[in-house]
C-alpha cells in the first residue's frame, strides 16, 4: 500500500543513505521520456524537501535538456537488500553546470568526481512510499570504477571534446545548456 508526505521524514533520509543507486526520470514538453540509473557517492540530501546530485559524464544528457523545456524530476530509490520498499521523490528540478556562477557554492558538497559535468537540485513536493514486493533481492559487490577511470584518462581537455560531440542535444535534437546558453554547436 502507497502512502504519501510532503517532505521526507527522518526514516526516508536513512533509506536514501543506505542505497548505492537510484534512478532518475525526466521528460520535455515532447519526445522521449528518459529514465537513467545513477550511482557513485553522487547524492545529498540537503533538507526535507531538497536533493541535490552530481551528475557525470555520459554517453547521453538527457535530463539538462529536458529541465530546460519541463522542470519535472522524478528520483525513485529501490530496497534490493532487506525490507522491500520504493521510494519515490517527486518535485520541480534546476540544472547548474560548470560554468554557472552558482557552480562553486553547490560543487563544495560533493565529492570532486572526474568528469562532473551538472549538479541537479531537486524541490521536493511528494513524497511517495510503496512496497517494493516484487523488486528482486540483489546483492551489492561495489561501485564500478570504469567511468571514473575512462573521465580520468580524457583530462579537462578530453571531457570538453565529449562534451561537444556528445552532450549539446538530446536524443530528440534539443539543447543541453552544457556550454552555455549562448554557445550550443559552437565550442
Amino acid at each position: 500500500m502507497s502512502k504519501q508526505f510532503d517532505a521526507l521524514g527522518q526514516e526516508h533520509m536513512e533509506f536514501i543513505w543506505q542505497q548505492p543507486m537510484f534512478f532518475v526520470a525526466t521528460a520535455a514538453a515532447e519526445g522521449r521520456v528518459n529514465l537513467s540509473p545513477k550511482g557513485l557517492d553522487s547524492l545529498r540530501v540537503l533538507d526535507a524537501n531538497t536533493v541535490a546530485w552530481l551528475n557525470v559524464t555520459g554517453s547521453g544528457n538527457e535530463t539538462a535538456a529536458h529541465l530546460l523545456e519541463n522542470p519535472r524530476m522524478t528520483l525513485m530509490f529501490c530496497a534490493f537488500e532487506g525490507k522491500p520498499l520504493i521510494l519515490r521523490l517527486y518535485g520541480q528540478a534546476q540544472v547548474v553546470h560548470p560554468h554557472d556562477r552558482a557552480w562553486s557554492e553547490w560543487a563544495a558538497r560533493f565529492e570532486q568526481l572526474p568528469g562532473a559535468r551538472q549538479i541537479f537540485i531537486l524541490k521536493v513536493d511528494l513524497v511517495q512510499t510503496s512496497c517494493g514486493m516484487a523488486v528482486p533481492l540483489l546483492s551489492y559487490q561495489g561501485q564500478r570504477t570504469q567511468l571514473t577511470q575512462w573521465a580520468e584518462k580524457q583530462g579537462e581537455a578530453g571531457m570538453r571534446r565529449y562534451w561537444q560531440d556528445k552532450n549539446q542535444r538530446s536524443l530528440d535534437g534539443k539543447p543541453t545548456g552544457i556550454f552555455g546558453p549562448d554557445l550550443f554547436d559552437t565550442v
